[in-house]
């Protein structure tokens, strides 16, 4: 072999492995990424855009890729397995199409479409949250309902192989607290979530001032897959309000938002049963105008971060104790609109997305993983009324 030989080969080889080096160290946010973002729909907004984010630069495309056409999308779920969007149509009373609903689609990627694939009667009105299964054989469908009457309910819809919703086989009811004689004169159930054992369902009920615990049993009963728990419910302050309820990845602590106190309760969970270890203010020297939202945690479980809207509009950041889940303030960070109903981090933990509902904005904002804490707004973006915003999982 010449030397030249030799000195080409060893310039290939050397390529390739700076190449290989370059992949590796390439940080997963810069894979491509896809955001949902839902709104309440009207002579603007159609449904759900589909957009592309730039995990670099923090930003949302300008365009969707797609709108999936779609009343009043208040809030949406997924598969276990991704494939499948679930979103809830939170329809009343009032609405166009009266009739509140859940609506299943085929999840598409890039140039492609998606696809609805069915819709089904929620049994109730406003139905603002939805979760499926550990399973994924049911979808938890909570009917808020503002009206006194007929109150909000939680429906039991089943989901077949190809992920079409049938109709509902439950629908559970609560007793209202009244306790605030203008928001709780009748249930309003707000969130439903199964614990992360898959054994139980918790459902959050404003109107109650509780949160009710029901037994996952579908091999005893496919019709009535839930049952009242052995503690039948937890019991929170009068005029609290909870809202939405959320578990850790350990599955032995949760996370509860009281919407009309403003504050956020951490729950431990045991053998089925939960218990309050702790109760935060989001901003402890506000004792009016609170109005609590979202809550999610960072992919370590090390921070917890909470939106408080009413006069408030900021997002609050906790770190959490890894031994006992309680939480301590780190940072309030202001939500740069008015009404950040929901907000999700970015799939590498860089960036925050923002949905301000009354100031009909998107708002990026960065965030430091070590410490916690959010930083500048990278970007604003209008956005008729957004109700819900989430990264579309890979798969």
């Amino acid at each position: 072999m010449t030397l030249r030989s030799v000195l080409f080969a060893w310039s290939l080889l050397m390529t390739s492995t700076l190449a290989a080096a370059a992949g590796a160290a390439r940080p997963a946010g810069d894979a491509p990424t896809e955001l949902l973002i839902g709104c309440y729909t009207g002579p603007v907004c159609k449904g759900i855009g589909r957009y592309r984010f730039d995990p670099a630069q923090g930003r949302i495309g300008a365009e969707p890729l797609e709108v999936i056409e779609t009343d009043n999308p208040s809030w949406f779920t997924f598969s276990p397995d991704g494939a499948t969007l679930y979103a809830v149509n939170e329809n009343g009373p009032q609405s166009a199409d009266p009739v509140g609903r859940a609506s299943s689609f085929a999840l598409a990627r890039g140039e492609a479409r998606s696809r609805r694939v069915s819709q089904a009667n929620s049994l109730g009105d406003e139905p603002a949250h939805a979760a499926t299964s550990l399973d994924g054989r049911y979808l938890f469908v909570s009917n808020y309902s503002g009206n006194a009457s007929p109150g909000g309910t939680l429906a039991v819809l089943p989901i077949d192989g190809e992920g079409r919703l049938q109709p509902a086989v439950q629908s559970l009811t609560h007793r209202a607290s009244q306790a605030d004689r203008e928001r709780q004169l009748s249930p309003h159930v707000h969130a439903a979530v199964p614990s992360k054992d898959g054994r139980y369902v918790y459902a959050a009920d404003l109107g109650a001032d509780k949160v009710y615990a029901y037994r996952y049993d579908p091999a005893r009963s496919a019709e009535r897959p839930l049952q009242a728990a052995q503690t039948p419910h937890l019991e929170l302050p009068a005029g609290s309000g909870p809202r939405h309820l959320l578990f850790d990845a350990s599955g032995r602590h949760a996370y509860l938002t009281l919407e009309m106190s403003g504050e956020v309760v951490v729950l431990d969970y045991q053998d089925g049963g939960l218990s309050v270890t702790q109760t935060v203010a989001l901003d402890p020297g506000r004792t009016r105008g609170n109005a609590a939202a979202a809550l999610h945690l960072s992919a370590d479980d090390r921070f917890l971060y909470a939106s408080n809207r009413g006069e408030d509009n900021h997002i609050v950041v906790y770190a959490v104790d890894g031994g006992t889940g309680r939480l301590s303030a780190v940072q309030r960070r202001a939500s740069e609109g008015e009404g950040p109903r929901e907000f999700a981090l970015s799939p590498d933990g860089r960036f925050v997305v923002v949905a301000n509902q009354h100031s009909n904005s998107l708002v990026v904002i960065e965030r430091d993983g070590q410490s916690g804490k959010l930083g500048k707004t990278v970007q604003t973006m209008a956005m008729s009324s957004p109700s819900d915003v989430k990264f579309v999982p890979g798969r």
